[in-house]
């Protein structure tokens, strides 16, 4: 009997993708569109969240953009003003429950939520809510603020957001939405990318700037690391909400999460990734024949390689654009079957020739294995493995799906026991300065936590330490 398999894909995946619109009469579906070209940060769920000044209206579901909302559902979603949120769990389970925005009914009113990061003193704040009498729909950490803002005694609703989220920890870029009002907040050490954009008079806020340039949308500026912009009939107002904090821009955007078409951290990605392929060339030349990316997200640092070695780059693997999530399996199971149904050699760049592969990253080898394994049996003489960022040794706390420390290839082994294990003629990595010098980090902006195994929330480093074995439990705090 034939039986289903799960396609799983050997990389990390972003936690969500948010956008909003304010002031067009459109917004429902200007935010669908949105959320269309910020596809790539979620697929497990997504919903919109719209007010016409009078109610808040919602629609969530689970799956794709374009499998939740059809031309009905988004009429249903009335008004001038809109959030919306595409998910990838990171905290909390793959259910409808926890697909955002959250909506909640509360003493400051009707409120929609939609949160890209990840609480690093969730669970404990959780714990102490419940002791008080809070009850939680959901298991997402993102419901910890809603509580949070609820339980303010703030007389108004900018200063009750202020006052909880001074009281968490880690990474958030959220987007609130009232009835009147349009909310978008980032964390004070800016972890994860928001930015402002403007269409005729209306607002526009997201993820990536790509969901700007499929609307015709002019790109104005980030919204800052602890600044709170709200956004009403009366204009745009800018608040600062939290002290400033040492900046930790997530360096994985621009390695692998974002879209190469956008503008991230004020800098645009398809810039750096090309600079990681020059910087990679230069640290680790191979003596080939073809410069081949591992597709998609590998191709531009393959560019970058090829135009700084002077190698020719060439599309040796062919990537299906067209696969869901789970396939029919022969019932003789078929080797490396999860590889081959997303990519596919071909066989007359590859065969007789040196291969230099260029890939983003490395997880937990087993992909990247099989992939050098197929070029192998495409013909190629020699795979040369080329990283375009460091060894990813530990997991990320602040809005990334990572494995756990032990599913990390690079955590316990050495670069040339990883490049025995791939079966790689040789395996380079871009070095950490390198990385750096490649995303124009001249100041320490940015989070590299993954790869040094240094986090830079207090918090994070008791959970490590506990998970290790060297604390006791982490026992609830009280103010």
């Amino acid at each position: 009997m034939n039986h289903a398999f799960r396609l799983e894909d050997d990389h990390f995946r972003d936690h969500c993708g948010v956008f909003g619109v304010f002031g067009h009469l459109e917004a429902a579906k200007l935010t669908y569109l949105g959320l269309y070209a910020l596809q790539h940060r979620g697929q497990e769920s997504a919903g919109i969240a719209s007010t016409d000044g009078a109610e808040l209206y919602a629609h969530k579901g689970m799956g794709l953009v374009e499998e939740i909302f059809q031309t009905e559902t988004l009429a249903r979603l009335a008004g001038d003003a809109a959030i919306g949120h595409t998910r990838y769990s990171t905290s909390g389970e793959t259910s409808l429950t926890n697909a955002q925005p959250i909506v909640i009914d509360c003493n400051k009113g009707k409120l929609a939520l939609g949160h890209n990061g990840n609480l690093t003193n969730a669970g404990e704040w959780r714990r102490r809510l419940e002791h008080r009498g809070s009850i939680f729909q959901t298991t997402s950490d993102t419901e910890v603020i809603v509580h949070l803002v609820a339980r303010s005694a703030a007389h108004n609703l900018s200063s009750a957001i202020g006052d909880a989220l001074n009281q968490v920890e880690g990474a958030y870029s959220l987007l609130l939405l009232t009835r009147d009002e349009l909310y978008a907040i980032r964390d004070p050490r800016g972890f994860r990318p928001l930015n402002l954009g403007r269409l005729g008079s209306a607002w526009l806020l997201a993820s990536e700037t790509c969901a700007f340039d499929l609307l015709g949308a002019e790109y104005v500026r980030e919204i800052e690391p602890g600044e709170m912009v709200r956004i009403s009939r009366s204009g745009l107002e800018s608040i600062r909400f939290a002290l400033p904090k040492t900046h930790q821009y997530c360096i994985f955007e621009h390695v692998y999460f974002a879209r190469p078409d956008s503008l991230i951290f004020g800098r645009p990605v398809n810039r750096s990734r090309e600079m990681l392929g020059r910087l990679l060339a230069a640290e680790h030349p191979a003596a080939a024949d073809v410069v081949v990316p591992v597709p998609d997200s590998g191709v531009p640092a393959a560019i970058g390689y090829a135009l700084e070695s002077g190698i020719p780059f060439r599309m040796g693997l062919i990537r299906n654009h067209y696969i869901g999530r789970t396939f029919i399996e022969p019932v003789q199971a078929i080797r490396d079957f999860g590889v081959k149904v997303k990519l596919n050699p071909v066989r007359e760049l590859l065969e007789g020739r040196r291969v230099v592969l260029v890939d983003d990253s490395i997880v937990r080898g087993t992909t990247s294995r099989k992939i050098v394994r197929m070029v192998r049996e495409a013909g190629a003489t020699e795979v040369h493995v080329r990283i375009s960022c460091p060894p990813t040794i530990s997991p990320c706390y602040y809005g990334i799906d990572t494995p756990t420390r032990e599913e990390l290839i690079a955590s316990a082994n050495s670069i040339d026991q990883i490049r025995e294990f791939l079966a790689a003629d040789s395996l380079g990595y871009l070095s950490l300065d390198n990385l750096r010098r490649a995303v124009g980090d001249t100041e320490g902006d940015f989070c590299n936590s993954c790869y040094t195994g240094i986090y830079p929330t207090e918090l994070v480093q008791l959970e490590v330490a506990h998970r290790e074995g060297n604390l006791p439990a982490l026992v609830p705090r009280e103010n």
